[in-house]
Order: C-alpha cells, then sequence, then structure tokens
C-alpha cells in the first residue's frame, strides 16, 4: 500500500508563499502523474496542478501564473510552490497519484491545510 504524506501548509498573509511538498513511500511518481487537488468548505474537491512521467504539466486557470509543480525522483516527491497567495486560495490541498492504467488505484494524501488571512 503506497502512502503518500503532505506538508507545508499553514496560515500565511495574502501575497505571501507557501511549498507544499508530498512524499511517497515509494517510488510511484516515475510512473504515476502527480497531483495537486483542494477542497475548501462547502465546496467540491478541484484540480490544481498535475505533472506527468514525462514532464508534461497542467494548472487550473485560477493559478497559472502563481503556482508551480515540480517532482523530484530521488526523493519520491511532488512539490506545489505557491506565490501571490489570494483569500481564495484557501483550502485543504490534497496530493493524488494518478494511476496510468485504469484497473491500477489511485492514491491520496491526507490533506494540509492552507490558510490566507489577513
Amino acid at each position: 500500500q503506497v502512502q503518500l504524506v503532505e506538508s507545508g501548509g499553514g496560515l500565511v498573509q495574502p501575497g505571501e508563499s507557501l511549498r507544499l511538498s508530498c512524499v511517497a513511500s515509494g517510488s510511484i511518481f516515475r510512473f504515476y502523474i502527480g497531483g495537486w487537488y483542494r477542497q475548501a468548505p462547502g465546496k467540491q474537491r478541484d484540480l490544481v496542478a498535475t505533472i506527468t512521467p514525462g514532464d508534461r504539466i497542467n494548472y487550473a486557470d485560477s493559478v497559472k501564473g502563481r503556482f508551480t509543480i515540480s517532482r523530484d525522483n530521488a526523493k519520491n516527491a511532488v512539490f506545489l510552490q505557491m506565490n501571490s497567495l489570494k483569500p481564495e486560495d484557501t483550502a485543504v490541498y490534497y496530493c493524488n497519484a494518478d494511476s496510468p492504467i485504469a484497473s491500477m488505484p489511485d492514491y491520496w494524501g491526507q490533506g494540509t491545510q492552507v490558510t490566507v488571512s489577513s
């Protein structure tokens, strides 16, 4: 069973930055699509960014130009650098490992809270 552990969340003021980390218990991100999703209170879980094993990257329109997703296979990790944070970025952020094979399971982390408030 693969485990994903997120860290790096916290309380920041608007305009500040945070860097989220997601470390896997195995070399999953060499083969799986790494992603970050977020869920605000009372809302559905939405895509923030994804990165494929071939480094193809996709961002939600709301974070383009402010957030950067990256991978480090040697550390079995995916990162999310978040700059120019806004109050509407407040949410629980979840790491995801999406299997390229439909019959294989996906994996989720436990989530890390990001709060942007003055």
